[in-house]
Formats: C-alpha cells, structure tokens, sequence
C-alpha cells in the first residue's frame, strides 16, 4: 500500500512486520478482491488503485501443530490518498514510512525483496 511516496506496514502480533495481507475465504472471490477485503477489514482503508501490472507471487512452507502447511502468496500494490488507519485486533502497531525506511523494518527478506521489486515497477511507470 503506498501513499504519496510511503509505504504501510503493519506489525504482527509476533512482532514482525510486515504488509496487510490475508486469506481468500470464497470460492468465488478473486485474488484482487481478497486484497482489497483483507486492506479493509485490517486498515479501515477502502480506497484503493492497483497499480497496473504489478503482481508477485511466493510459495513456502512451514509447520504448524506438527503438520506441514503449503503457502502460495500473491503480492498487490495499490495507491491510496488515505492515510488514517482504523488497525484490526489482528495487529499490533502501523507505520506509514518511505522505501528505504520501510526496506529496513521488514522482517523477512521475501518481503524485502518484493518491496524492491514494487519500487522499482512503480519508478518504471513514472509513479515514485
């Protein structure tokens, strides 16, 4: 989520952080369509622009009360003029930070690099 050059990250409960994101949770809901539910319902943000042609897309694994779980997640950029932020009880804090700044608050290096990719896509378009 960008917003006049900075970037919205929100803190976990684990405390890692990270950018909003979720879980489809119909059949027929559409992957653009749970990225703008999810932003709404953790963010209170509900004005939203994909940026054209920007999507990335990761798989990982982990284990979670002794089984192994297989994760794909795809990754959206989008532009919003709203900066208030109505945070769910699924998270701690929120920060609105540039790209460099927000490079360095993230947690895991998959999202570091999709940041660095979204940078770049939204410099290609004449948008940072």
């Amino acid at each position: 989520m960008v917003n006049y050059g900075t970037i919205l990250l929100l803190q976990y409960p684990q405390g890692h952080w990270d950018f909003p994101k979720g879980h489809v949770e119909d059949d027929d809901e559409d992957h653009h369509a749970t990225a703008q539910r999810e932003l709404a319902e953790e963010t209170g943000i509900d004005r939203i622009e994909f940026v054209k042609d920007f999507v990335e897309r990761s798989e990982y694994s982990f284990h979670h009360r002794g089984k192994k779980k297989e994760k794909q997640v795809y990754w959206y950029l989008a532009q919003t003029d709203q900066l208030t932020v109505k945070l769910s009880h699924e998270h701690r804090g929120y920060m609105w930070l540039d790209w460099d700044m927000a490079e360095q608050q993230v947690s895991h290096e998959e999202t570091r690099t999709v940041l660095r990719r979204a940078r770049q896509h939204m410099a290609d378009l004449g948008l940072e």
